[in-house]
């Protein structure tokens, strides 16, 4: 027994995890990304096979994910910082709003249904893959920045879809920082930068909203969060990230955003066949 747990479900649920964390990894290296849209699916299945109760299943998930992926985007902005390559203005009119955003995403998942979750999964991936399939680089909105009102609109949205669906929020930032006119590098380092309150702010919600839900949540969870989940996928996936990087690196860029479309297709298919499904 650890914490009044028996030792051989805390065995099954970490083995699954290390699973899960390899598939992860080699994904999220293969792709480019922070790992978000890849950990929420790989651990949905992970959890399922668990028998986490679908009622909680999803917002476990997500919590999960913006937790894990947490270290990784803090150490991500300190490099893009001493590289000089983050906006300050964008960080500035975004971070607040992004947090609120969060705050109503983490507060949401105290009492919505799962479904809730799963359609805004399936709406933000399905739009990210659209813009990789179809839009490339020819979509644009202008060449500079709006103003304060729309700044405040995006940064609140994208904390919003970012605590909803697990991720930092980089995708979408990289995807309306380069409708503007901003280089991918710029967009990426600042979208690093917003990630940090994203992760940090979503955490700590999805933590508090959970925890009425103990009863029905895996051993070992705080709240939405489980930390057999973070122990173990975070290193094990930045190990065979490396891998997934090597793989990517013998493709060309069209036959990633490709891939990584198409995996997001799958995910968000797979999410509405649950819809109306249990499985």
């Amino acid at each position: 027994m650890l914490f009044g747990v028996p030792l051989n479900e805390i065995a099954w649920l970490a083995l699954a995890v290390v699973i899960g964390g390899v598939i992860t990894g080699v994904l999220a290296g293969c792709f480019g990304i922070g790992g978000g849209a890849v950990i929420v699916p790989v651990l949905y299945e992970v959890f399922q096979l668990l028998g986490v109760p679908g009622e909680v299943r999803m917002q476990l998930c997500v919590g999960t994910s913006i937790a894990i992926i947490l270290p990784t985007t803090v150490r991500s902005y300190l490099t893009h910082r001493q590289k000089g390559l983050v906006v300050p203005r964008v960080i500035r009119l975004w971070a607040l709003p992004a947090v609120i955003g969060v705050a109503c995403g983490a507060a949401i998942a105290a009492f919505a249904p799962a479904a809730v979750f799963k359609i805004a999964f399936i709406v933000i991936a399905t739009f990210i893959a659209a813009k990789f399939l179809f839009a490339g680089d020819r979509w644009n909105l202008g060449t500079k920045l709006p103003g304060p009102v729309p700044m405040t609109a995006y940064g609140f949205g994208i904390g919003l879809a970012g605590s909803m669906m697990g991720v930092s929020g980089g995708s979408l930032s990289n995807i309306v920082l380069t409708l503007y006119g901003k280089s991918i590098h710029q967009a990426v380092a600042t979208s690093a930068g917003l990630g940090v309150p994203i992760t940090i702010v979503g955490t700590l919600g999805y933590i508090l909203a959970g925890l009425p839900h103990h009863a029905l949540l895996p051993p070992l969870s705080l709240g939405f969060v489980s930390l057999i989940g973070v122990a173990v996928m975070a290193p094990v996936s930045s190990f065979a990230a490396p891998y997934g990087a090597r793989l990517a690196h013998r493709l060309s860029r069209r036959t990633l955003e490709l891939a990584f479309s198409s995996f997001l297709l799958l995910v968000s298919a797979r999410f509405l066949v649950s819809l109306f499904w249990n499985v």
